[in-house]
């Protein structure tokens, strides 16, 4: 599969490199843009006030399937008009869209492979982007877990900030790392 990544950071570019390892041809953007025209799949994984600024800085996005890994936390907002960065990404686009890949932490990226069993990636959105989460998410050492249609992503960008604080907090690498599966 051919993939543009629009994000060079800890989730875009740890993705790449899953994805690359699997045998996918991945085009790696950063703050300059570039095209997207020979994509299959775009993921985006910028920080989630820059999703304006990051799509423009895109051609060739129209009726592509995309990927939606950004967090919206600390108070900030969707685009106007917006009750997540995944719809404003869809309007933008018109393609297919999945809010993704935005409650995995890029920081255990290198220990999927050492689990016991595949971790979850849950996603949300558009039935034709199914195919392509399903297996871009296989192919990172994830298993697919759909928690419904587009309406979702703002639920998935509130639990994103609740992961982020319980990770903080130390107790996320514990439960993750060393509680057997009774005890969670």
């Amino acid at each position: 599969m051919n993939i543009t990544v629009i994000g060079r950071g800890n989730i875009g570019g740890g993705l790449a490199d899953l994805w690359e390892g699997a045998g996918h041809q991945v085009t790696r953007l950063g703050r300059g843009g570039g095209a997207a025209d020979a994509a299959d799949a775009v993921l985006l994984a910028v920080p989630g006030t820059a999703v304006e600024a990051a799509l423009s800085s895109v051609k060739g996005l129209e009726g592509k399937t995309v990927l939606d890994a950004t967090n919206l936390y600390g108070g900030a907002r969707p685009p106007a008009g917006f009750t997540s960065n995944a719809e404003y990404v869809k309007s933008v686009t018109g393609g297919p869209t999945a809010k993704a890949f935005s409650t995995n932490f890029a920081s255990l990226f290198g220990q999927i492979a050492e689990a016991r069993v595949r971790p979850s990636n849950l996603w949300s959105g558009d039935d034709e982007a199914k195919g392509i989460v399903s297996q871009l998410s296989f192919d990172a050492g994830y298993e697919a877990v759909c928690v419904g249609d587009l309406s979702m992503a703002a639920a998935q960008e509130g639990l994103a900030g609740m992961l982020f604080a319980i990770a903080q907090s130390g107790l996320g690498q514990f439960v993750y790392r060393m509680a057997p599966p009774e005890q969670l």
